[in-house]
Parts: C-alpha cells; sequence; structure tokens
C-alpha cells in the first residue's frame, strides 16, 4: 500500500538501503535479479510502502540474506565527518558510477553523489521520479538532463535543481565522460 513513510517502513528502507549498497548493488540491479519493478525497491527503501513478507524475503534473496538476519541487523550510524576520495562508498558501477558521500544514510536527510558518467552512459530511457527534490553541478563533460518535458545539455559549471517527482533522467554526451557532484533529499539510492 503507497503512503507517507511510517517509522517502522522508514526503518525497513533503510535497512534494506544499507545492505544493498554493501552488496554493491544498485535498485536497478537488485530488481533485475530478483524479478520485480526497480520502482518497487525504491518505494520499499523510501519507506513508502510496507512489503508483504514474501515480497521482502523475495527482494532479500538477490542480496543475499535471510529475513531473521535482516531484521536481527544492527545498522551503525555513520558520524564520519570527512571523506577521502578512496573512501566513497560505491553504490553504481559500470558506465555509471556512483560514489556516495557515506557508508551509510541511516538517520541521515541527505544523499550526496559523485556520478561519473561513461561516454554514452544514462540512468535509462524510462524516466523516473521519486519524494524530494535533487541539485547538482556539472564538474567535467556534458550530461543532457530532462526534467518533465524539458531538456537541456549541461558543461562544466552548469547546474541543475528541480523537485524529484517530475519525471526525470540523465544522459552523457561528447566525447569525454561526464562529472557531476549531486545531492538529493531524501536519500533515494
Amino acid at each position: 500500500m503507497l503512503n507517507t513513510p511510517d517509522p517502522e517502513n522508514a526503518e525497513l528502507g533503510h535497512r534494506l538501503r544499507l545492505l544493498r549498497t554493501r552488496a554493491g548493488l544498485s535498485q536497478r540491479a537488485l530488481a533485475k535479479k530478483v524479478g520485480v519493478a526497480s520502482a518497487t525497491i525504491s518505494l520499499m527503501e523510501a519507506g513508502k510502502i510496507s512489503p508483504s513478507v514474501g515480497s521482502l524475503k523475495r527482494v532479500l534473496k538477490g542480496i543475499p540474506i535471510g529475513l531473521a538476519e535482516f531484521f536481527a541487523f544492527e545498522p551503525e550510524p555513520d558520524h564520519t565527518v570527512f571523506y577521502a576520495a578512496e573512501d566513497l562508498t560505491e553504490i553504481g558501477k559500470g558506465r555509471l558510477s556512483l560514489k556516495q558521500v557515506g557508508t551509510h544514510l541511516l538517520g541521515r536527510s541527505l544523499q550526496i553523489l559523485k556520478e561519473t558518467y561513461g561516454l554514452n552512459a544514462d540512468t535509462g530511457r524510462v524516466m523516473y521520479e521519486h519524494e524530494g527534490e535533487e541539485g547538482g553541478i556539472v564538474i567535467a563533460g556534458h550530461v543532457e538532463v530532462t526534467v518533465g518535458e524539458e531538456r537541456k545539455i549541461l558543461g562544466p559549471g552548469d547546474a541543475y535543481l528541480f523537485h524529484s517527482q517530475k519525471p526525470h533522467r540523465f544522459r552523457q554526451v561528447g566525447p569525454v565522460e561526464s562529472v557531476v557532484i549531486s545531492a538529493c533529499t531524501p536519500p533515494t539510492f
């Protein structure tokens, strides 16, 4: 059932996000692995749905972790203030590399990412949407950003800021890889 996050759903979502990222899986990769829509994983992690035991078990199988171990797991809050480049948490690999500031985001309301788009990389043909806001600054290369019906190619120094409920998509364009520093609230990956 789709709703606003309640504390139990939010806790379950934080726990799932932490274990998924520790397993080195993106939301899309986990969804594909277990045969569910990536939107389902996103909604679970955002605390917007309360999954049945069967659907949670199915998702956890892709990590892999059992129900008992999942609920016994006690994530530690991240109190680190400074992060070296090599300490950023890899949460996406391949042509679209996502590196997160912080090991996990339990109790945090902001997520900061270093996004590296290899040649022709994109976030997918199907635009996605979620609660919150996101913004970013292009550091290198060029990225085509589509938000709703608006589309623009941004280069170094250009920035974006929008409500994430609008369907959106990012795509690398040009002859060199692109780098974006972005932030979103609440955390969604």
